[in-house]
């Protein structure tokens, strides 16, 4: 994709709607959109993760209730720890949700006050996550803060590690004011991790001597984790160097290829309902591939790349899309049923496009799955289709004598066209 291109020459794609950017995660975000459900984990899952293939990483336990917060600090070597929040956004830190403390009392203090607290940042939106987990962590000495990440490049069809002397604060500022601070390293597939690799990463973060030798070490396992658990990115930001020469993966976030979590039940097992939106949440029970947006049409779909088109098409009139909705090839009447409970619980929706394509999914079908939804939602918002493809008359049909308020239309500019007008009253 671009985005990866992008990222990749160190530069940050602008982000739709709620997609918004996450450094190196930002990948993650638009190629969820291609590829339906992009599987995250709380940092200590992650750095336990990480910890199996031998990167260092801090030692921490994960708490759940202020008592076992106050246990796992006393377990642990100090006298410096580290009270964090765990949910699936960065940028915690500005958020009070990251402190450094020097006593068991602080840290019974942080822990009660972090349990329980709805944190803000510029990842989760103005709502907020609910903390529900803490990550009682070892102190760490820092000298230096860098960035490394991971991530698969589809423009090369490879691993490719982007790195940078600018860690611990936001990469795309980075790669927005200084581009030249982010350099990029291609894996050759079919030859694999190669020690030259690490070299030029150490010799590109400044690192010489011990240092130079730890970081590629600490690459190689990365590599090797990557490569092991069908990761789609892996981001440590920061990575230090600590005031005794030791290098750190200090945080940790990764993302897996959804395409791939049959392979590894132990990864399955990690998902955190709570962290995810419900709507998407309901949809992947039903193989939909669904993401909430801040827009206020709706839309279903056949195909991502058709999908992606139609929300084009939606800004492009002058609207914002709802949702990304890939209903699949292979969609059944109940399917799409349920496809249209999903959006319209979502409250902001004031309308709905559905553009359907019908190759293996029949034009026909689709229609029957529209009028018994709208019929079973007693549906109140404009509802516009635009239907092409495998019995596409037989659908039109349908639509027609259904008695419903259903309007057609002839392409996708013209399906756009007649749900913005509706929504914006025009």
């Amino acid at each position: 994709m671009a985005v990866v291109g992008a990222l990749a020459r160190g530069e940050i794609a602008p982000c739709v709607g709620k997609l918004r950017c996450y450094g190196a995660a930002a990948f993650t975000q638009f190629s969820s959109l291609s590829r339906g459900f992009s599987m995250n984990i709380h940092e200590y899952q992650a750095k336990e993760v990480l910890r199996g293939f031998g990167a260092p990483v801090p030692t921490g336990k994960p708490a759940f209730t202020v008592e076992e917060a106050v246990a796992a600090a006393k377990a642990l070597p100090g006298p410096v720890y580290v009270v964090k929040a765990q949910i699936h956004a960065g940028g915690r830190g500005k958020g009070g949700g990251v402190k450094v403390v020097k006593s068991i009392e602080d840290v019974e203090k942080e822990a009660r006050r972090m349990l329980g607290m709805t944190l803000v940042t510029h990842q989760t939106g103005p709502d907020g996550r609910l903390v529900k987990r803490l990550y009682i962590e070892d102190g760490s000495a820092i000298a230096r803060e860098l960035y490394l990440s991971a991530l698969v490049d589809r423009e090369t069809s490879r691993i490719a590690f982007i790195v940078s002397t600018e860690g611990g604060m936001d990469i795309e500022e980075v790669a927005h004011k200084t581009p030249d601070k982010i350099k990029t390293f291609q894996v050759e597939p079919v030859a694999g991790y190669s020690p030259y690799i690490g070299n030029e990463i150490a010799a590109s973060l400044g690192l010489k001597g011990d240092q130079a030798k730890q970081i590629g070490a600490v690459v190689k396992s990365l590599y090797d984790a990557i490569i092991a658990k069908d990761m789609s990115l892996l981001e440590i930001n920061p990575l230090v160097v600590t005031k005794d020469g030791k290098i750190v993966c200090l945080d940790a976030k990764i993302n897996f290829d959804d395409n791939a979590l049959y392979r590894h039940k132990d990864i399955q097992a990690l998902r955190d309902l709570d962290e995810e939106d419900p709507a998407e949440v309901e949809a992947s029970k039903y193989d939909l591939s669904y993401i909430k947006l801040d827009g206020e049409i709706g839309c279903m779909v056949n195909g991502a790349g058709l999908a992606m088109a139609t929300m084009d098409i939606i800004k492009l009139y002058g609207s914002e899309p709802a949702n990304f909705l890939d209903v699949g090839g292979g969609a059944t009447k109940e399917k799409v049923t349920q496809a249209f409970k999903i959006i319209v619980s979502d409250p902001n929706v004031k309308g709905i496009l559905v553009n359907i394509f019908g190759g293996i999914m029949k034009c026909d079908i689709i229609a029957d799955g529209i009028v018994a939804a709208s019929k079973e939602l007693s549906l109140k918002v404009p509802l516009v289709v635009r239907l092409e493809g495998t019995n596409v008359e037989k659908g039109k049909e349908i639509l027609a004598k259904s008695g419903l308020a259903i309007t057609s239309a002839d392409n996708l500019a013209d399906a756009a066209q007649k749900v913005v007008a509706a929504v914006k009253g025009k």
